[in-house]
């Protein structure tokens, strides 16, 4: 016998004699092994393209986990839709009267601009310590073989949103397959192929698949945790509904010289729009904008445990003074929101040219609270618009109708999907916190409602089941923009973090 062949059956009976022994400490020691020995896998992973607007790449993912999950013994189906297939995993314990839990995983990511990452290929991921002045240097993976330093950090699109947390799920399996444990409830895996495009097929395929995705509750391991990097349970998610808003000039761009002072300005006419929908506050001035939310004593009292340290915020923001929508952070996620997202209206930089522009775009999103009504807000919108003279279409107008009408604009609107909401005392929620106060020797920070949005409504609604979500990965990870990165002492205590999610029984 060899001496690796010894190490190995050593570090075997180690792991084993956790198995009647298992608390935080040896979750943690179990966590960062499983880190360490996974970080190839989480490489492989990150290094396909995950750009939902191409087939190719959904379809390289969905191979890649229906690999990956059939090697651990899970039960997989894929559940067609009208656009790319959702895939899911099965798993049941031996326990047969055991609850059986929805886990929902996110596989896609934004597009990327390589010009604006400091690496050669965005799904090449890298390995980066900071220095001294604020930056990133990149360092050598062979430093991971020397122990894993918790704030160097991988940067590569999607290392945190969202496939950071499959890594961390599938480490966290295969740590338990080590030491002779199974999970202590069913387990069936949802996983989805174009949620950054708002996943449009989903509220059609869980409908039509209810069956098969029946569960008692749904865990969604998806988000950031909360700015301080406590553990942290989200109890709701903001919907969002989307604007186009196109205001249109004259039929083609003019000579500013020319037509300046005779031809209206579109891009003039659409900020003097826009802006008139808030205030210098920050509120929307639209009447009934945000009628149906009223934050109670009971609930601010809640939203007050959540350990928010405005000072710090704001410098990390780089803004002076926030928007006074409600009296904090918190407070403000409580209630819709109206976001001009982009703004595009002639040339600028090195291609500006002194015209009149054409037309003018906004792009709106408004973030959805459980009391808003996404139609009756988009409603709300396009009456404010049409007060104010404009003839709204859904396309560009015709010349009949430019010679007729003074203000003319387009307003194309789309639902992705509604929020949701689960009482802190419901069952998952309360699981869900021991669990964490178990494994970290402390209360977890609970999120009331998030302000990032993510497709679970039509599980909630249609299935009718409590739905918590379990962020893992650092706030400052720069999701959806150039430079994504994840934190590898995040990346340690996520699996820690669904270790003991696996292990503790529901009472």
């Amino acid at each position: 016998m060899n001496v690796l062949t010894v190490v190995r059956y050593l570090s075997s009976l180690y792991m084993l004699c956790w198995v009647t022994h298992l608390n935080a400490q040896n979750l943690d020691s179990l966590a960062e092994v499983y880190a360490q020995r996974h970080l190839d896998t989480f490489r492989d992973l990150l290094s396909i393209p995950n750009d939902a607007h191409f087939p190719e790449h959904v379809e390289n993912n969905l191979l890649w986990c229906e690999s990956a999950f059939a090697q651990r013994g899970f039960i997989l189906q894929r559940l067609q839709t009208e656009g790319p297939s959702l895939l899911l995993a099965e798993r049941r314990t031996a326990q047969s009267d055991a609850k059986t839990v929805l886990i929902y995983l996110q596989i896609d990511g934004q597009p990327v601009d390589p010009q604006y990452w400091f690496q050669d290929d965005p799904y090449v991921s890298v390995l980066k310590e900071m220095e001294d002045d604020g930056g990133w240097e990149i360092i050598p993976w062979n430093n991971i073989k020397n122990g894993l330093n918790r704030d160097w950090r991988i940067f590569a699109r999607s290392a945190s949103d969202a496939k950071g947390p499959v890594s961390m799920f599938l480490a966290a399996i295969d740590a338990l397959a080590a030491i002779k444990k199974e999970p202590a409830f069913h387990m069936k895996v949802i996983m989805d192929f174009e949620e950054e495009l708002g996943s449009p097929h989903l509220p059609g395929a869980v409908s039509r698949y209810r069956e098969a995705l029946k569960a008692d509750m749904l865990v969604i391991f998806d988000g950031p945790m909360h700015l301080s990097n406590l553990p942290t349970l989200s109890f709701g998610a903001r919907g969002i509904s989307t604007i186009t808003l196109t205001v249109f000039g004259p039929t083609f761009p003019q000579h500013s010289g020319h037509y300046g002072n005779y031809v209206p300005n579109p891009a003039l006419r659409l900020c003097q729009l826009i802006g008139g929908m808030k205030d210098e506050q920050g509120r929307v001035t639209i009447p009934g904008f945000y009628d149906g939310v009223v934050i109670d004593d009971a609930t601010t009292a809640i939203l007050g445990q959540v350990p928010d340290d405005p000072l710090y915020m704001r410098a990390k923001l780089g803004i002076g003074r926030p928007d006074s929508v409600a009296n904090s952070y918190q407070e403000s996620l409580q209630y819709p929101s109206f976001n001009v997202r982009g703004i595009s209206a002639g040339w600028v930089g090195d291609q500006v040219r002194t015209i009149i522009p054409a037309s003018a775009i906004a792009e709106i999103d408004i973030r959805l609270v459980v009391e808003s009504d996404p139609e009756r807000l988009i409603g709300l919108v396009h009456q404010y618009i049409a007060e104010r003279g404009y003839l709204i279409l859904d396309r560009a107008p015709t010349l009949q109708e430019r010679m007729t009408h003074d203000k003319i604009c387009s307003f194309v609107s789309e639902t992705s999907y509604r929020a949701f909401r689960t009482e802190y005392d419901s069952e998952v929620g309360l699981w869900l916190y021991r669990t964490l106060r178990d494994a970290y020797d402390q209360d977890p920070v609970r999120i009331r409602t998030e302000g990032g949005s993510i497709p679970i409504s039509p599980f909630v609604t249609t299935l009718n089941i409590p739905a918590v979500a379990v962020p893992t990965v650092n706030r400052d990870n720069n999701q959806h923009s150039p430079n994504e990165n994840l934190r590898l002492g995040n990346y340690v205590d996520g699996i820690k973090t669904m270790l003991a999610i696996f292990l503790q029984p529901i009472e």
